[in-house]
């Protein structure tokens, strides 16, 4: 009997834990990566990258009809069900102003900053909402590889895009265009200040899967300096995000993040604040163990603070 995982979304499809027959049936080339754990239940090794990759893969096959999905080694291969989470309340989110409608169709525009090479936000957002999506990266084999996952993929090459950031320092500028309009914006920003601190998360991590064993440490989910750390960590991401979105805050209707620590709240409220705002919101999510949030903003939106 499957058990519902009831703190994911409503809408999340991945609510009940993993059918590994019934992903196997859709993606034949997992199963060689699934075993039974000492608890009588089938499992993957979700310290080796490789099983997470595939698990991901017969994830976006079986519930979004995505046959051609991959990224190079050592980039983000995030969870999907927590990426769905994010995804379906920025529906609720866009909802909210539809008169409790949620917009579907690819007049519904949405930035993706950071999409990596796995493109995971713009292929559930466009597969269950129909959504057209740009994505954005400084890192240029990423943009490559999502571009790539989009062009042999038919259900998806005509509503996705994808932009270079040339400025290292840059987030929309450089992205959105003079008078081009978004509906929302979206953002997984890295978490770490410095690549030392990304390491360790990654020992964390390892040691928390109990698979640590005198091994050399993989970070089970990759990821890339972009991906994982930037100078002052997510703070100041977010802070530079918020002063970049008021010089285009005419050209869309929601700015969001996900913040991964609700001690960093304060000092990202002040600056959404700061900026002249005229609706902030925070939406709290949670997958499992872990809590999380995002942050939305708007300067066209007229709302009372929700702190």
């Amino acid at each position: 009997m499957s058990v519902e995982k009831r703190e994911l979304h409503p809408r999340n499809l991945h609510r009940s834990r993993y059918d590994f027959p019934e992903l196997i049936q859709s993606y034949p080339q997992l199963e060689q990566f699934v075993f039974t754990n000492p608890y009588g239940d089938l499992s993957v090794d979700f310290a080796n990258p490789e099983a997470v990759k595939t698990l991901n893969a017969a994830l976006l096959k079986h519930f979004y009809g995505i046959a051609h999905w991959d990224i190079p080694e050592n980039y983000l291969c995030p969870p999907i069900p927590g990426r769905a989470d994010y995804i379906h309340y920025l529906a609720d989110l866009l909802a909210s102003g539809n008169n409790n409608v949620i917009p579907q169709g690819n007049s519904i525009k949405v930035l993706d900053i950071g999409v990596g090479a796995n493109c995971i936000y713009p292929i559930i957002g466009h597969q269950v909402y129909g959504w057209q999506f740009v994505g954005s990266d400084v890192d240029k084999r990423a943009v490559s590889s999502a571009e790539n996952i989009a062009a042999i993929n038919p259900a998806l090459k005509n509503d996705l895009s994808f932009r270079l950031q040339h400025s290292s320092s840059g987030i929309f500028r450089g992205i959105v265009k003079p008078g081009e309009k978004f509906d929302i914006t979206m953002c997984n920003p890295p978490f770490h200040a410095s690549a030392e601190e990304a390491r360790m998360g990654s020992h964390r991590k390892v040691k928390n899967l109990g698979k640590r064993k005198g091994k050399e440490v993989v970070l089970n989910f990759g990821g890339q300096q972009a991906e994982l750390w930037c100078k002052g960590g997510e703070v100041e991401f977010i802070k530079n995000m918020v002063r970049e979105s008021k010089e285009i805050g005419a050209q869309c209707r929601w700015f969001t993040s996900l913040v991964s620590k609700s001690a960093h709240l304060p000092m990202i409220y002040d600056a959404i604040d700061r900026a002249g705002a005229t609706a902030l919101k925070t939406i709290d999510m949670s997958q499992g163990q872990k809590q999380s949030r995002f942050v939305a903003w708007s300067f066209l939106v007229t709302l009372n603070h929700d702190l």
